[in-house]
């Protein structure tokens, strides 16, 4: 008897309707064969299923399955299918109902039949709604994070007799409960460091909040030891709130990648991510057989932070300079190509020099002029003019450092940066921007426009500043954020003075 169930494939971080066919038939007893280009995992999942079938007080056919997951040319992995496929079989051995042309069923099987966690349920669900499945079967511990998807019926299915009792009517299982999807203050997590705890560095705080304010990137340099990661670090508390559409694509990429919270189904809060310098490209960019995001879509939405910048392999950043400029990243193999979303602010910090006292009044710097030059040549002028602020980090005097007195508070400093993008939004309103740093040319000459002061300031910083055409537009986006942080319509000469500013490292 043949039957026909609904389950779903991941394709990069979107979902594909899978149709599992089981047909039970007379023929060589217990042989199961699975065709539809299935990996080892699945193919090992007739040995999951037969298990899990036999354990859980239900009978396995003593006949031939041949399984068949379309469509067939779409390369299937993972044990999800599992579920779907123990379902089929027990449907086409009569012993459960075989019409589920509404329903969706996710989950991988132990052997004495619990069902288990998989990667990727949010992405899977919200394709499911998108082509009219109703209700969607998925394990336990997965049904809040289904449940963040509206318009669906999330069944959570302890195990597969549990499961087989819902389906024959004997005993229901009652939907999960869909919470409200609204952030608090409280929703907020403790962050390690906050503004008011750094001594001195004003300035490099001001920079910061001009790019929390709109998503711009950060390179601080300095000596060692004046606080550049701490100041990184920090940002995350100035950073303003998710809202839930962001919160649903960080999650979608945390699902997929195996990484979100068994109690969190919902990521809150903005990612801040901090690869060590040894990190392969694939392990920034994503990839693998079957490409995973990697470092840039983890941090989507929030901050990737490179501490010892050029330490990196010069190959390594610059595989940066096209998610810069496009906020996604396509990873290209033989079997095809998969985008992920890469909307992220990069944060980097760097010393001077090899034994990072160049420039340092209280220290002698030991590296020759060649080694100082080659040390900053292994971040790229392309790289660099893609940075929108540079900021110098310099060591803190003992008097601002022993000072009792507690600076501004990083809840201080977040009440004027979600007032900026406030502004942001009402701007962006209908369109696909969300931040100032977003901005293309289109953008940029309906919403930059420059008094004649500004005019005559840009010009001579254009040719005093040497500024490419990238460099200039990017300090129009700068002075957008900072009129909009001072709660300005019109962009004024001392913002645009205040962008050119963060434009040059002075030490270079």
């Amino acid at each position: 008897m043949l039957a026909r169930i609904t389950s779903c494939a991941l394709v990069g971080l979107e979902g594909v309707l899978v149709d599992v066919e089981v047909d039970v038939h007379p023929g060589q007893i217990g042989r199961i064969d699975i065709v539809g280009l299935p990996d080892a995992a699945v193919q090992e999942s007739r040995e999951r299923v037969r298990s899990a079938i036999n354990n859980s007080r239900l009978s396995y056919p003593m006949q031939q399955v041949t399984i068949n997951l379309a469509p067939a040319d779409l390369r299937k992995e993972g044990p999800s299918y599992d579920l779907a496929i123990a379902v089929g079989i027990l449907g086409g051995a009569n012993q459960l109902p075989i019409d589920y042309d509404k329903s969706m069923f996710i989950g991988e099987l132990s052997l004495d039949g619990t069902v288990r966690h998989v990667n990727g349920i949010v992405s899977m669900a919200s394709s499911a709604r998108e082509h009219g499945i109703e209700t969607l079967y998925v394990p336990t511990c997965d049904a809040a994070e289904a449940a963040l998807i509206p318009d669906l019926t999330v069944m959570p299915v302890e195990s597969l007799g549990r499961l087989a009792m819902h389906l024959n009517g004997l005993l229901p299982i009652e939907p999960h409960v869909r919470e409200s999807l609204t952030f608090e203050a409280s929703d907020l997590p403790p962050y390690a460091t906050d503004f008011s705890e750094i001594r001195g560095q004003e300035h490099v705080k001001r920079a910061l909040e001009v790019a929390a304010a709109g998503g711009h990137c950060v390179l601080m340099a300095g000596p060692p030891g004046t606080g550049k990661t701490l100041l990184a670090r920090s940002l995350p508390s100035i950073l303003p709130r998710l809202s839930i559409e962001e919160a649903l694509e960080v999650t979608k990429v945390y699902s997929v990648a195996g990484l979100l919270p068994s109690d969190q189904p919902l990521i809150r809060h903005r990612p801040f991510r901090a690869p060590h310098h040894t990190i392969s490209q694939a392990g920034l960019v994503g990839g693998g057989h079957w490409p995973r995001p990697g470092e840039i879509s983890l941090a989507h939405r929030g901050v990737l932070f490179l501490d010892e910048l050029p330490e990196f392999g010069m190959r390594t950043l610059e595989v940066l300079r096209q998610p810069l400029e496009d906020r996604s990243v396509t990873i290209s193999r033989s079997s095809g190509s998969l985008s992920f979303p890469a909307s992220f602010m990069l944060v980097g910090a760097m010393n001077p020099c090899p034994c990072g006292y160049f420039g340092d009044p209280t220290h002698e710097c030991t590296c020759s002029r060649g080694s100082i030059e080659r040390y900053q040549k292994r971040i790229s002028g392309p790289l660099m003019d893609r940075l929108d602020i540079h900021v110098q980090v310099p060591r803190v005097d003992y008097e601002k450092l022993t000072n009792t007195q507690m600076g501004e508070s990083s809840h201080a400093v977040r009440e004027r940066v979600e007032a900026a993008r406030a502004h942001q939004r009402s701007r962006f309103a209908g369109t696909r921007l969300h931040c100032n740093a977003d901005m293309g040319p289109k953008e940029i000459r309906q919403h930059c426009t420059l008094d004649a002061e500004g005019r005559a300031l840009a010009k001579a910083a254009m040719r005093q500043l040497g500024l490419s055409a990238r460099g200039y537009h990017r300090v129009l986006k700068l002075a957008r954020t900072i009129a909009d942080l001072a709660q300005s319509k019109d962009i004024v000469s001392v913002h645009l003075a205040e962008a050119l500013q963060y434009r040059k490292i002075q030490n270079e």
